[in-house]
């Protein structure tokens, strides 16, 4: 899962992504609204956790904005107003959760999955290509011959797989939807979990295969 978090308190910024990066989401940091715009325009994320108090462009017209051309990413609001009309009006912009500061981090933590878990509700939650199957929900990569559970990386690099296959998808592309841009991660690192990927496919017996172009990147295929 990848994340957009938009929040001018650095200090509380970089808490709050050192959280979600220890619960296994991917985030990429924004400290102002323009910049949020830019990134959400250029990237599909799973969700946003957006404050309303932003320099440039505030959050209620980065949401509006969003929302007019069409983009139904899942937002949860956060912001140190608590007042009733604020509320109101984030939800009638199209904010998916509001969340008012200060907050419990499990409380936050329970508004993300409630929030990415509706998102997976609206979308299939099975994908299948030749004999294998990806289960969104429990992570479970599935044959006639067995299950098997894959950690958070590892799906989602199988998921861009699965949605495209036969589609060429770069290392950079790999690296910028799953590590994000911040990232100190090698790209060797996407080799890695190609690797772990193909094991487990082999392990399952799987008709399809995680085929490598030099220098341009990687596509699913049947054998």
């Amino acid at each position: 899962m990848r994340l957009l978090l938009c929040e001018d308190e650095v200090e509380l910024s970089d808490g709050l992504v050192a959280i979600l990066k220890h619960n296994n989401y991917s985030v990429d940091a924004v400290y102002d609204g323009a910049e949020a715009l830019d990134y959400l325009e250029a990237i599909e994320y799973d969700g946003v956790i957006l404050d309303i108090m932003l320099p440039k462009v505030d959050g209620l017209s980065v949401l509006k904005q969003i929302r007019s051309n069409g983009n139904q990413v899942p937002v949860i609001m956060l912001t140190a107003k608590s007042e009733i009309d604020d509320k109101v009006l984030g939800l009638d912009y199209g904010a998916d959760d509001y969340l008012t500061k200060p907050f419990a981090t499990k409380e936050l933590m329970a508004r993300i999955r409630s929030m990415t878990r509706r998102k997976s509700e609206m979308t299939d939650s099975i994908l299948s290509f030749g004999n294998i199957t990806l289960d969104r929900s429990s992570f479970e990569l599935k044959s006639e011959k067995d299950v098997l559970h894959l950690a958070n990386k590892e799906f989602q690099m199988l998921e861009m797989l699965m949605i495209h296959p036969e589609h060429i998808i770069s290392s950079n592309q790999f690296m910028e939807k799953i590590w994000g841009f911040d990232s100190e991660a090698e790209i060797n690192v996407v080799w890695v979990y190609i690797s772990n990927l193909r094991k487990k496919l082999n392990q399952l017996d799987a008709n399809v295969q995680i085929k490598a172009r030099r220098n341009i990147g990687y596509s699913l295929e049947e054998i």
